[in-house]
């Protein structure tokens, strides 16, 4: 069976945080490779940063998906030596599901056990409004592919997002 979509959890940051892993069997791992990416030591003027606009959820497949997309880009236009990608959430959140049964007469058995406990399916970060989730540092020649990096990145989440030029702003006039 597929995933389900990312509308199912998107909105339960009001809850409180499912995390203690040692109380729970049979936690999926993360699927992120990578936090850090291209020239890690370099020292770049420009960083460029994909910001969520609402809180929300995001899963850790939907990070690496926009992680690789980025990052794909990235070293085809310029090289591995002339940008820095950092991945800034960690998916700590378990999401749950209670997995429904189909079938004919499935509606008459599926009545009951309203807001079931369900079992461990995957994990995902929680974000908050205004939190920077990936953060390119570019030089000045890297800036417009950067920003489309990001842009392509950004569809990949399930939240809508802003790309913010944080450093070097008089540099890009």
């Amino acid at each position: 069976m597929g995933q389900r979509p990312a509308k199912t959890f998107r909105n339960y940051n009001s809850r409180r945080a499912y995390t203690r892993r040692k109380y729970m069997g049979g936690v999926p791992g993360s699927k992120i490779v990578h936090y850090d990416m291209g020239n890690v030591k370099g020292d770049f003027p420009i960083k460029v940063s994909l910001v969520a606009k609402e809180a929300c959820q995001i899963r850790d497949s939907a990070l690496e998906a926009g992680r690789i997309t980025a990052n794909r880009l990235l070293v085809k236009n310029l090289g591995v030596q002339n940008f820095h990608v950092k991945l800034r959430v960690h998916p700590f959140q378990v999401i749950r599901e209670n997995k429904q049964a189909t079938g004919a007469g499935a509606d008459r058995v599926s009545q009951g056990m309203r807001q079931a406990f369900g079992k461990a399916t995957g994990i995902a970060a929680r974000v908050r409004a205004g939190q920077k989730v990936f953060t390119i540092s570019v030089d000045k020649e890297g800036f417009p592919i950067a920003k489309d990096a990001l842009r392509r990145c950004g569809h990949k989440l399930s939240t809508p997002v802003s790309i913010v030029v944080d450093e070097g702003q008089k540099l890009i006039n």
